[in-house]
């Protein structure tokens, strides 16, 4: 078994541990799962710790955090019925030095059935072979997990990714989901993911959730899965029990109308118009 700080001779950065976030289920106010995130074990926050990988150690840093992830998550006696979500970059799943066989051996040495692992791709790079990733993630599902595209909406990670490939998740980025419930802008446009993911059956979480009124509009909107600071911050080395995870139901929010468009025709006086405000029913599995 992997300590909790893990040290390779192949990963010359800080030594790593694991911090969890849960991911919250709104409609049944439990806790759906953990993300793992990686930390510096001398309180290197990620972005420290991520300046230390490059092109040559980078799939050294990779199995060091899934392994971590992985043995963390069962001495801290991970639910069976909780998600554990793991980050992988695109480059790693698509490489001669695919991860994921390791982090699956080393899953069932740890009684972490692979139904419970979520394959999460970071959108820090672009997809340069979706048809790879695509064949790569039927091949996952053959094998029982499940896979997640993060930071859906923004940098690389966009609608056009779902014409080549379609995971279980989308994770609607922090940037879309901030002040939703102000922005006529970010409602239509997560209105129209959530469409997009109901269309193809796919589950959608929020991320970076902070305050009680975004829920309010996305719970509007057909969201019930989320994750962010409001419920519960990141916790190294912890599982953070439901009863710790701060539930409390959101004010009625209505959600932001699209300015009104003045149709103006030769001739004709001008006509108004505005998007209707239509609820999608809920994209996810209750």
């Amino acid at each position: 078994m992997l300590s909790k700080e893990i040290d390779s001779d192949c990963w010359s950065g800080p030594n790593l541990i694991m911090a969890f976030q849960p991911i919250i289920d709104f409609s049944t106010r439990e806790v759906f799962g953990y993300e793992a995130l990686v930390r510096g074990a001398g309180g290197e926050g990620a972005g420290e710790v991520l300046s230390h990988v490059t092109p040559a150690n980078r799939v050294a840093f990779e199995m060091a955090c899934h392994m971590a992830a992985i043995e963390t998550a069962r001495r801290l006696h991970i639910n069976p019925n909780h998600y554990l979500s793991i980050n992988f970059l695109p480059s790693a799943l698509s490489s001669v030095d695919n991860t994921v066989g390791h982090t699956l051996s080393a899953a069932a040495i740890a009684n972490i059935g692979a139904q419970q692992l979520i394959v999460e791709v970071t959108e820090a790079e672009p997809v340069e072979d979706p048809i790879k990733i695509s064949r790569l993630f039927a091949d996952y599902r053959r094998r029982g997990l499940k896979t997640a595209i993060d930071d859906f909406g923004v940098g690389y990670a966009g609608l056009g990714l779902l014409a080549d490939f379609q995971p279980d998740f989308i994770k609607i980025a922090m940037p879309l989901v901030r002040d939703v419930d102000e922005s006529p802008a970010r409602a239509a446009i997560t209105r129209a993911i959530l469409q997009a993911a109901r269309d193809l059956s796919i589950d959608v979480i929020a991320e970076g959730v902070e305050s009680q009124r975004e829920v309010g509009a996305l719970r509007a909107l057909g969201v019930n899965l989320f994750q962010g600071f409001l419920f519960a911050r990141p916790s190294a080395d912890v599982l953070i029990p439901r009863a710790d995870i701060r539930f409390s139901e959101p004010p009625p929010t209505a959600l932001p109308l699209a300015r009104s468009v003045a149709l103006v025709r030769s001739g004709a006086g001008a006509k108004t118009g505005s998007f209707a405000n239509k609820q999608t029913a809920s994209p996810l599995r209750q």
